[in-house]
């Protein structure tokens, strides 16, 4: 597109582009007044609109496709809520390929739309005509889907009369009062379970090698673990206050806690002594609530704990680091740490500084070690996992460890006994799936054939053709897909 303002695109011998069109038959953007370009633009709000609603219909039309099993082995799962139809499990894998993402979200999709055109169909009528954001109705939909179907509608018919003029957030708190007034019980028995959803998680690394720690933990816990994080922010000042903000304090305080033989040096060489009498020198009347009976008897015990015994209280945690020969010689260059990503070679001390590190042979992938057995060896794993790394189910996130997937055969192992070839376990048929991608592949209709080192080719129970390797997934056509499926074993095709 065009620009008034943006110098003349020029291809490579310097030549002089035309302006980009719109579209066919429409006027140069260049050449609009202010006023049909503010039109252009609302009309292109509605254009894009139209275009999502035509989405949520085409996966709608998908599920009714699919709405009945093929036998009593394939199963039904119901991704929208209270009155929407069933959908055939084995087909959103399918669907979510077509659609170049991971099933999770296309299940999302289909659900949204389910619950948009069975159980709000008031919305979904002023969705359709362009004029709200299918992303806000999809937000009610979600919100909703709680609420059983008899009392829908009053959410229904309250965010239909708003969900048109007014900002998202409106629509959203209106959505939100009516799913309260539509089924308070439910509610009621919502804000019970939330009580039990306690947890501590970290996010995902940024680009930078740091994460959050998200913990939802009770009022009065909070306000102690921040007590703790200040009195050690305030240690710690004196050293680092001269390059370190008070919130940069913190962060490297809340790190001391993993370390609590650490932070319990620390905390006492900080600590003034007192000339009042030792707690255990007290009268149980004058004794504080602090130091229950048992406080002496454990410090003397902390006393007594060898050096090995006390890094142990700090728990242990496995993580794997890959990284070159070559890097490592030269001390620098990256390291990809499984589960936090790509780092700086010398930022591995933060992450391995406190710890015990054991390290691993390197694994020579010209050598590809097989097995008879149907279980994969350990070093086999080893193997397959660093060939491929992670799970090689089309779309799928990199997101799996290596503790979390299953290792399948590639094409089905056949028993010795049964008269299969010998070594069928091995990095030659070998790839990780998490236990619903297993699932899939096993029973759902999916084929795949592995075509290479880390290469796998899916199709789909309607022909679809994708091929998983180092650089993604990507769609193959019939005739790519062709040669490297009717290949002869142990030939592995490189269409160009």
């Amino acid at each position: 597109m065009a620009y008034a303002d943006a110098p003349d695109p020029q291809d490579a011998a310097g030549a002089v582009l035309p302006p980009t069109r719109p579209g066919d038959g429409v006027q140069d953007v260049v050449e609009l007044s202010d006023r049909e370009l503010l039109e252009a633009v609302a009309s292109g709000v509605t254009g894009r609109r139209l275009a999502e609603v035509s989405e949520l219909e085409l996966v709608v039309q998908w599920a009714v496709r699919q709405g009945h099993p093929r036998d009593e082995r394939d199963p039904m799962t119901t991704p929208g809520g209270d009155g929407t139809p069933s959908v055939r499990e084995y087909a959103l894998p399918e669907l979510a390929m077509a659609r170049s993402e991971h099933t999770l979200r296309t299940r999302s999709l289909v659900g949204d739309g389910l619950d948009l055109v069975h159980r709000l169909p008031l919305t979904w009528t002023k969705v359709r005509a362009g004029q709200a954001e299918p992303w806000v109705a999809r937000r009610v939909a979600v919100l909703s889907r709680r609420v059983p179907a008899a009392q829908v509608g009053l959410v229904d018919r309250a965010v239909a009369r708003v969900i048109a003029g007014h900002a998202p957030s409106t629509v959203l708190e209106t959505a939100a009062a009516k799913v309260i007034e539509a089924d308070p019980e439910a509610h009621a028995m919502e804000r019970e379970r939330e009580r039990h959803r306690r947890h501590v998680t970290l996010s995902k690394a940024d680009e930078l090698g740091f994460r959050h720690v998200i913990a939802r933990v009770t009022a009065g816990d909070a306000i102690w673990v921040d007590a703790m994080v200040e009195r050690m922010a305030d240690i710690l000042s004196p050293a680092h206050g001269h390059d370190h903000n008070r919130d940069e304090l913190r962060s490297l305080a809340f790190g001391w806690l993993a370390r609590p033989v650490d932070l319990l040096k620390l905390l006492v060489d900080h600590t003034p002594s007192a000339d009042a009498a030792a707690p255990d020198e007290l009268g149980p009347d004058e004794r504080p609530v602090w130091a229950p009976d048992h406080l002496v008897e454990t410090v003397g015990r902390l006393c007594d704990l060898s050096t090995r015994q006390l890094a142990s209280l700090r728990g242990r945690g496995v993580v794997f680091v890959h990284v070159t020969a070559a890097d490592l010689l030269k001390q620098s260059g990256l390291a990809r740490v499984e589960g936090q990503g790509p780092m700086l070679l010398q930022s591995l001390s933060e992450l391995l500084g406190h710890a015990d590190v054991q390290l691993k042979p390197v694994i020579d992938h010209r050598l590809r070690a097989r097995a008879d057995a149907y279980e994969h060896p350990d070093p086999v794993k080893d193997h397959v996992w660093t060939q491929t790394g992670g799970d090689v189910f089309p779309f799928s996130p990199r997101t799996a460890t290596r503790a979390g997937v299953d290792f399948d055969h590639s094409s089905a192992f056949v028993p010795p006994a049964s008269g299969g070839p010998p070594g069928q376990t091995g990095p030659h048929n070998s790839g990780p799936l998490r236990r619903s991608h297993h699932r899939w592949k096993t029973h759902g209709g999916y084929r795949c054939r592995q075509a290479g080192p880390g290469r796998h080719v899916w199709q789909t129970p309607h022909g679809l053709c994708y091929l998983v390797d180092a650089e993604g997934t990507r769609r193959l056509s019939d005739s790519e897909a062709h040669l490297i499926l009717t290949a002869p074993p142990g030939v592995d095709v490189y269409p160009a």
